[in-house]
């Protein structure tokens, strides 16, 4: 059974200024998203699964999804703030989604089989999702043995500001133990750096393995995430702002012994398009790895 692809296309780039994932970046207008569906055809992905607003849908359909036909099905699941648990109705005054793990949640129906997820707007590399491939490919029919993509930090810098990184913490064998959202990592002096809950500076090594958001689970990973968004919000009750990450219900599986995590070295670049002020500096990277003969000029 081959693994599906699920692509998170559902929030707005606020500090990028419009819907990034929609942005064309190759020389012949391929957004990110291109390049990592592109990426997961060749590593053996059966499917893709794209979770988006209800409301760019037609834009979408047009932009993105005609250029894969022939190439690998496709389908798309919608995120709306209203899409709760029974018994839970969304606060009148709430505007922010709910987060990623929710987005997580709306493939629930159309997802069977072991699945890779992904931002749409981070270029990840062929050799990323090569090694989460594989690792998939092994994972039919088990349950609570998941996998996730460890970028080294130092390859996942912006240069145009600080960035929000899922800080890893692994044992001898590799399994990931605990996995902290950090939202201002950044280089500063030479060294990366982010500030904890006291407020006291945190130094990372230049490998420490962190999540872009590139995991790797089998489909029972959806009851566990149903089952956990509703303490979620019974805790967050009147909190407007909260979020519902993929990092904290990763966590918590992991901290209480539910469920094992392999974390998966990659020595891939990541690059992405967090602030306006990145584009130009993807497109050149896009151009050099074209001319490298990573990618054909036209991909699809």
């Amino acid at each position: 059974m081959k693994p599906t692809l699920f692509v998170l296309a559902a929030g707005m780039g606020s500090r990028y200024g419009g819907l990034k994932q929609l942005d064309g970046l190759g020389p012949s207008g391929e957004t990110i998203m291109d390049y990592s569906i592109f990426d997961a055809i060749r590593s053996g992905f059966g499917k893709v699964v794209f979770v988006i607003r209800k409301d760019f849908e037609a834009d979408f359909r047009v932009k993105i999804l005609s250029k894969y036909e022939n190439h690998i099905p496709v389908e798309v699941v919608f995120q709306s703030l209203d899409k709760l648990p029974d018994g839970y109705v969304c606060p009148a005054e709430r505007t922010k989604p709910w987060g990623t793990n929710h987005a997580v949640l709306m493939g629930k129906d159309v997802i069977k089989e072991p699945f890779a997820v992904i931002n749409a707007d981070d270029f990840y590399g062929r050799r990323s999702f090569a090694v989460i491939g594989e690792a998939l490919s092994g994972l039919a029919g088990k349950k609570n043995d998941y996998c996730m993509v460890g970028f080294r930090v130092g390859n996942t810098l912006s240069e145009s500001g600080s960035v929000a990184r899922g800080v890893c913490e692994t044992n001898r064998e590799g399994f990931l133990t605990s996995v902290v959202e950090r939202t201002a990592v950044e280089r500063i002096d030479g060294k990366i750096r982010f500030t904890d809950e006291q407020g006291e500076a945190v130094v990372l090594d230049e490998n420490a393995p962190v999540s872009m958001n590139m995991w790797g689970f089998t489909p029972d990973y959806f009851a566990w995430s149903e089952t956990y968004f509703k303490t979620f919000l019974q805790a967050n009750e009147g909190n407007l702002k909260s979020e519902y990450f993929i990092p904290l219900m990763v966590n918590e599986l992991v901290t209480k012994g539910v469920a094992q995590v392999k974390v998966l070295d990659t020595t891939s670049k990541w690059f992405g398009v967090t602030y306006a002020a990145d584009r130009q500096g993807v497109v050149n990277k896009i151009r050099a790895l074209i001319d490298a003969g990573e990618y054909p000029e036209q991909l699809f």
